[in-house]
């Protein structure tokens, strides 16, 4: 579970669920895909941005030998049900062009919800909290400057960000 430091509202001012998401791109013009990205998640009434990350570069971790990846973690408010959420996040990862060939392999979008409100699964299509969310710095680092307050299973997101074995290959990115 994880608790932020404010609650969500949702579109129209009706309280909404709030969720974290995770973007990583590593094929193309990786900056642009992210922000356009962003405004595709959020471009629905359904679904509103609530906090960005700033951009970080990683490298990858696991899977094939491939370029370094662009990460970004934002915050939503949405009355989207989780299922619901993550087809909407599979579908701006497919109009982005998202092939899925190789496990952890090089891809032009990937989003990973992290957190929906208090909810939990074990479902393999949807687990919630992502299941190695609380030791990749790459979530983890970025989660933190967005929100410092956060909290991952009742650790602070920033502890286990500062504990995480990538975290040395972490750089924040220049704007522009």
């Amino acid at each position: 579970m994880t608790t932020a430091s404010r609650t969500p509202e949702g579109p129209a001012g009706t309280p909404g669920t709030g969720a974290v998401l995770a973007l990583g791109s590593n094929l193309g013009e990786s900056r642009g895909t992210l922000a356009s990205a962003v405004a595709d998640l959020t471009g629905s009434d359904r679904v509103r941005l609530t906090a960005a990350s700033p951009v970080v570069r990683t490298r990858a971790v696991g899977g094939p030998e491939q370029p370094d990846y662009l990460n970004q973690v934002i915050e939503v408010a949405t009355d989207l049900g989780p299922y619901e959420l993550l087809a909407h996040c599979q579908a701006v990862e497919e109009k982005h062009l998202r092939t899925r060939t190789v496990r952890w392999g090089p891809r032009t979008l990937d989003i990973d919800i992290i957190t929906f409100g208090a909810w939990t699964s074990t479902d393999p299509r949807l687990t919630v909290p992502h299941p190695r969310a609380a030791e990749r710095a790459f979530v983890l680092k970025p989660w933190s400057l967005m929100d410092p307050a956060a909290t991952l299973g009742g650790v602070s997101v920033a502890e286990l960000a500062a504990g995480a074995a990538d975290l040395p290959g972490l750089a924040l990115c220049q704007e522009g």
